[in-house]
């Protein structure tokens, strides 16, 4: 029982498991952006577009009277709508990280390393100034 205490601690505490953890707090807060973001700005903007209509209200009775079931099929058209939505959302902000994250790796690769002295020199260089090693 020891060493599979001593395991676990072991593992909770790789900073990748920490990594993950700290992942899925900040997904919750950005999911709660994201979900305000649809429903408070792009829903009512669809709206407009569709005439004012409302599909979160179309349903199907299943039975007769105040208590009888209903099939809400208009809840299930929105959740959809909203996961287009949120995919879209999504996808934009993930496309736009990685256009960020792609320019400042270029901007990065202006120098290397020789292979003989180990100093930094200009990417281009084919002469080591440091060592004056031809360089392949």
């Amino acid at each position: 029982m020891k060493s599979f205490i001593k395991e676990f601690k072991e593992f909770i505490s790789k900073g990748s498991v920490m990594q993950m953890a700290i992942g899925i707090i900040i997904g919750g807060a950005f999911t709660a952006i994201v979900t305000s973001l649809v429903n408070d700005i792009i829903t009512p903007l669809l709206s407009l577009l569709t005439g004012g209509f409302d599909f979160s209200q179309l349903a199907i009775a299943l039975g007769e009277g105040e208590e009888a079931a209903s099939l809400n099929y208009g809840a299930f058209i929105m959740a959809v709508i909203n996961f287009l939505l949120i995919s879209i959302v999504i996808f934009c902000i993930i496309k736009g990280v990685n256009k960020f994250n792609r320019k400042k790796e270029e901007e990065a690769a202006t120098t290397k390393v020789c292979p003989y002295c180990k100093s930094e020199i200009d990417i281009e260089a084919t002469k080591c100034p440091h060592c004056t090693s031809e360089l392949g």
